[in-house]
């Protein structure tokens, strides 16, 4: 297949000159990096710039939309020769076009409908991309059914509807050559759209299930790509979700994406306590917007329902009188109420738990035999198995009992439609319905209820629209389960598992008032007419863009294996450590401060032996003995331990408690850093945490000698933080009068005297140096959590206030790619143990007397 970058070439060689007056096709032009940066740096013109908020004059955005299936029709012309394409006009990802910006191209990359012979495929593909602006991915026969019917099928379908494979017979067993078709299905997608794509201008968006993988695909090519995900499914809870053998690579594939988006909060909600207890990614709240913070990536969490096509069903509505004559289904059914059933042939439609309370409803309220008749329209089944055959047959047994039970000369209850239908003939159904039932067990949205509320309104100058005469009204029976369910709040939500109360909803419906009907309808009808598919498409495109508006001005390089690969992207002015950098400067200094955390730096946070070991003491002795060192490890664990522990340190300073005790060598007492000595709003304290120690499962109280904190650590993540916050907030509240700071940690809720912290350790200690004639021309601070952020703090302020002077070498260091105050990072305690090492070596060890100053 040839790109359409080179089109136009082969038109201008081949003499086939666009015609005069035509509007010229728009050229891509493609921005080269050719060498390493930031690509904002190196555009003279900043207009053109991906981070600039101007328009740019020169290169146009495209959206590339990947599907499973593209949104046209194949057909095999009658001579068997070639074959004739259509825009398949019910595709709802055909119409998204119309919320994204006019001067938008739109490019479609999915695979088609029909085999296609491989001769052929050369041919179609350069077809589809010159009139539909599409590009096949044809996949091989034997992948197609693995990927398809197996792994999408068998697998994730039922999965994320919640039915688990609790037998070889339910099910089946998880099958790793239906997994591997499915990766390999998903990387001849990622061909396809690889060789259309101009990384730097296009955005990518990619729909449903069948494609979960292919951000990783993307990412690893191009780590800069403006790339979302929309899945149009449900989501599980992560007790389902957690049974898939591969969890962890599709959630990480997932994360590989700028903007993952959901029909609902609940699936969003199950996503991100998936990600939360299998990954430790925690979600946060910004000015609305939901986002996970992903090795310095921000991935943005979008939460919006897809509509209909107004405009397609407005014009459906004024050919429905005509083509399919409402008024021969009114006569049908004239004296009748009519309930409307329109599914898919699918087991988790709910069809016969319809069609069992349309029977109890005829039981219960008998007024309604010989009234009261529910058409249910089934769509064909798209997918296969034993228990799709066993619903069909139970479907056939319940009709037929119920038309035997209740069935009178001239009325049958439920009338049974199991064949295609146009979107024109279903008009004409919901034009003449009361009531719509959707009793689906789980459904990802189901937009027949938006359909049925549009039909109901008919459009001006249709004779034949509902009720045209007088005000409009319709009523909605719908199950809880199902993802429309939340926006439309005028309709009966029912559980479709009870029964008795879904007939007693459709008997409520049916038996309603009209002026309580029309206020209903009303409502549901200004929400689906203004919230349609374009309204969902650019809502969409917006949160895109303002995701991905800082990815040029980021630096960005990608790490790891397989499906752990993931993209860092880190401000150009946080930056990795360099070893040998700092080993040069360690070097040419004469007086060095060197402050280390413990806890998360040079000791684990995953180690259940907290004990240093003994390289970290020989470490540590080695930096101490060089007379131009003053070390400190700045702790909150008590001076017990760290006074124990580091004891064979004997020229190590150590803060204890986050410098509330603090001595500046072994043979030093311990200086009393606190402003008050008085600790009997401990008394208040141990019992509130007490409270939420003996709820939560996990948690820990660790009193000190100047603070309390709460562990949850082994808690239940979820709950754990649930309790801290709450925790938080009361332990707020009833130490308000106290000289006390709340603080909360890494798994920790922390009481602790005011004043105290990491940075004014740092700040007495830089201080006390100046004033004896030492001031440090090497610093290196090193620290994990939010306690240590008040070191990195301390030495800004230090360097303004002319403490610390500026020209020197200042090293302040997190370990971990996150947010921080700090200049550089390390990725973990090893890395940190590294560096160290290598100023172990750089240092030269006297017996000179070492920290105090």
């Amino acid at each position: 297949m040839v790109s359409k970058s080179y089109t136009n070439l082969l038109d201008l060689a081949s003499g086939n000159f666009p015609e005069m007056g035509q509007p010229r096709e728009r050229k891509q032009l493609h921005r080269v990096m050719t060498v390493p940066g930031v690509i904002s740096e190196l555009d003279d013109d900043v207009a053109n710039s991906v981070a600039s908020d101007v328009p740019s004059s020169v290169v146009l955005d495209r959206m590339i939309i990947v599907v499973n299936q593209l949104p046209v029709k194949a057909k095999r012309r009658p001579d068997n020769k070639g074959w004739s394409f259509s825009w398949d006009e019910d595709s709802l990802l055909l119409h998204l076009k119309d919320g994204l910006p006019e001067d938008m191209e739109v490019l479609y990359v999915g695979s088609l409908r029909a085999d296609v012979e491989l001769t052929e495929q050369d041919e179609v593909s350069q077809v589809l991309l010159d009139r539909f602006n599409c590009v096949p991915a044809f996949l091989p026969p034997d992948i197609l059914s693995k990927f398809y019917h197996g792994f999408c099928k068998q697998h994730l379908w039922p999965l994320f509807h919640y039915m688990l494979p609790f037998s070889g017979n339910h099910g089946g067993r998880f099958d790793r050559s239906l997994w591997e078709a499915y990766v390999a299905a998903n990387k001849i997608f990622s061909q396809r759209v690889i060789e259309v794509i101009n990384p730097e201008d296009d955005f990518v968006w990619i729909h449903d299930y069948h494609l979960m993988v292919l951000p990783t695909f993307l990412r690893r090519r191009f780590n800069r790509l403006r790339m979302g995900f929309f899945l149009h499914s449900p989501f599980p809870s992560s007790e389902i979700y957690r049974t898939l053998p591969v969890r962890e690579e599709i959630l990480k594939a997932l994360l590989n994406s700028d903007l993952i988006g959901f029909h609902t909060f609940d699936y969003a909600r199950h996503f991100l306590s998936c990600c939360s207890r299998m990954l430790g990614l925690e979600y946060q709240s910004k000015r609305g917007y939901i986002g996970l913070e992903y090795y310095g990536r921000t991935v943005g969490i979008k939460i919006m329902p897809v509509g209909i096509h107004m405009g397609q069903i407005e014009s459906v509505l004024k050919l429905a009188d005509k083509e399919w004559r409402v008024g021969e289904l009114k006569q049908q059914f004239e004296g009748k109420t009519v309930l409307l059933g329109v599914d898919d042939m699918d087991i988790f439609k709910g069809v016969n738990l319809k069609l069992l309370a349309m029977e109890q409803l005829l039981k219960q309220h008998q007024k309604w035999q010989g009234r009261a008749v529910l058409v249910q329209i089934t769509n064909p089944a798209r997918g296969q198995g034993r228990d799709l055959e066993e619903m069909q047959a139970e479907i056939q047994e319940s009709c037929r009992r119920i038309n035997e039970k209740f069935g009178q000369p001239g009325y049958e209850p439920v009338v049974f439609i199991d064949r295609p239908l146009s979107l024109s003939e279903k008009a004409a159904y919901f034009t003449i319905a009361e009531c719509v039932v959707v009793a689906a067990v789980r459904d990802g949205m189901n937009l027949t209820p938006y359909e049925y509320i549009v039909c109901r309104q008919g459009v001006s100058g249709s004779e034949c629209s509902a009720e045209s005469s007088g005000p409009k009204k319709s009523m909605l029976v719908v199950s809880e389960f199902i993802g429309c369910s939340p926006s439309l709040s005028g309709a009966i939500r029912v559980n479709p598992w009870n029964i008795e109360a879904t007939a007693e909803a459709m008997n409520e419906a049916i038996s309603m008032a009209d002026s309580e009907k029309q206020l209903r309808h009303e409502k549901h009808y200004r929400y689906v007419s203004t919230h349609d598919v374009a309204y969902w498409s650019r809502s969409f495109y917006q949160d895109m863009e303002r995701t991905c508006k800082d990815h040029f001005r980021r630096r960005c390089w990608g790490i790891g294996l397989s499906f752990g690969f993931r993209v860092v992207a880190l401000d150009p002015n946080f930056k990795k450590l360099n070893i040998d950098h700092i080993e040069s400067a360690y070097i040419k200094s004469k007086k060095r401060t060197i402050l280390l955390d413990y806890d998360g730096t040079v000791m684990p946070q995953t180690s259940i032996n907290k004990t240093p070991s003994s390289r970290v003491i020989s470490i540590i002795n080695t930096l101490c003995s060089d007379v131009k060192n003053t070390v400190f490890v700045v702790s909150g664990r008590g001076r017990d331990s760290l006074g124990k522990w580091f004891a064979p340190c004997k020229k190590l300073g150590i803060a204890a408690e986050h410098g509330y005790f603090m001595r500046w060598s072994a043979g030093d007492d311990w200086e009393n850093c606190g402003q008050s000595s008085d600790f009997g709003w401990i008394q208040i304290a141990e019992p509130v945490m007490k409270l939420y120690t003996e709820a939560t499962d996990g948690s820990s109280i660790e009193t000190k000698e100047s603070a309390v904190v709460w562990h949850h650590r082994d808690a239940d993540p979820g709950f754990g933080a649930a309790q801290a916050k709450e925790m938080l907030d009361h332990l707020e509240s009833v130490l308000a009068n106290e000289p006390v700071a709340v603080k909360s940690g890494q798994f920790i809720v922390e009481v602790k005297p005011q004043g105290i912290s990491k940075g004014s350790v740092a700040e007495k200690i830089f201080t006390s140096m100046a004033e004896s004639g030492r001031q440090a021309d090497f610093v290196l601070c090193i620290g994990d959590d939010r306690s240590d952020e008040d070191m990195f703090e301390s030495i800004d302020n230090a360097i303004a206030s002319g403490i610390l002077n500026s020209s020197k070498s200042v090293f302040a260091c997190t370990v971990g790619q996150k947010p921080s105050k700090a200049k550089y990072y390390l990725d973990d305690t090893a890395d940190v143990i590294n560096m160290l090492e290598a100023l172990e070596e750089a240092s030269s060890p006297s017996p000179s007397p070492g920290n105090s100053p």
